[in-house]
């Protein structure tokens, strides 16, 4: 299972960057809304320090635009429509689903619906070419200095704390609010 080729990369290290830059994004969000709320504030929709947008979000910026990697003008207007989409489309299915979105641009000015906004659309830009200068880089090097043993043991443990942190988030999303959530 862990040997499986996706994108040229095998299972085991898409899984661990996925982890990876699940918990980065929680990371940085929940500091740069502590320090605007002027308190601490986590930004998941879980309990724990795990925001799976930014895995999706910074592998699938990855994979897709790999072949662009060094040309810096076309990573950045790509990687900011590609990221402003994303953030666009999770949005339209968290209303679905939820009835209702983490975040709200409303105050930002050029926003769409709320949901989606200029800022946040430079900021992916600026975002995307960082990933593709140093962060993906220092992604991989943490990821291999660990053993595959630890990895692998560490990915179940982590797995399994976020299916039982999702499934009660989702208990107490539709049980607060009524949501149909299927």
């Amino acid at each position: 299972m862990w040997s499986r080729q996706f994108f040229g990369v095998d299972s085991y290290h898409l899984i661990q960057w996925f982890f990876v830059y699940s918990i980065l994004g929680w990371m940085v969000e929940s500091i740069y809304m502590s320090f605007c709320n002027r308190r601490l504030t986590n930004r998941g929709f879980v309990k724990g320090p795990f925001c799976p947008i930014y895995g999706f979000g910074a592998l699938g910026v990855y994979f897709l635009l790999r072949p662009f990697d060094g040309h810096y003008i076309t990573l950045y207007i790509m990687g900011a429509l590609m990221a402003t989409a994303f953030e666009f489309l999770v949005a339209k299915v968290m209303r679905h689903l939820f009835g209702a979105v983490w975040w709200d641009y409303e105050d930002k000015p050029f926003n769409y619906q709320g949901v989606v906004c200029l800022e946040s659309t430079l900021a992916w830009g600026l975002y995307t070419i960082l990933l593709f200068r140093f962060l993906h880089h220092m992604v991989e090097r943490l990821v291999d200095t660990y053993s595959y043993r630890t990895g692998v043991f560490m990915t179940n443990i982590v797995f399994i704390l976020f299916a039982i942190d999702l499934s009660h988030s989702l208990y107490e999303a539709k049980k607060d609010n009524n949501y149909d959530i299927g």
